[in-house]
């Protein structure tokens, strides 16, 4: 796959993360179609630039915040995701559990997406 396509997977991933929701870095990825890519999902949301992304759902494996405690970004992720109505205590919170057939392409083209990827001019439901 080519970099800016896995670059755009993962970016949709992050903003299919809804409110209140989390997801680990290796969830991401899995939803995007890139399995066993968690660190390349952080390299792409280190260079994020898009402040309406939403960078703060986006967790260690294992709940943690992955900024160093007390750092500026570890606050700020803290405070969004408080915001969200999260509980985050001494850093970490209790990822929301995956989403069945949580990949990027079941969710964008899967039945009842309203998509036609056929091409029938019929969409998503027949």
């Amino acid at each position: 796959m080519e970099a800016e396509a896995a670059r755009e997977r993962i970016l949709a991933a992050v903003r299919a993360i809804g409110r209140g929701r989390t997801a680990g870095y290796g969830e991401v990825a899995r939803r995007a179609g890139l399995p066993g890519r968690a660190r390349l999902v952080a390299r792409i949301l280190a260079a994020n630039d898009d402040p309406a992304l939403p960078w703060h759902r986006v967790l260690r494996s294992d709940g943690r915040i992955a900024f160093e405690a007390g750092s500026a970004g570890w606050i700020e992720q803290a405070q969004r995701l408080r915001a969200e109505g999260v509980e985050v205590t001494s850093g970490r919170v209790r990822l929301s559990p995956p989403e069945p057939g949580g990949e990027l392409d079941a969710l964008l083209w899967g039945p009842g997406s309203g998509a036609d990827p056929g091409g029938t001019g019929q969409g998503g439901s027949a």
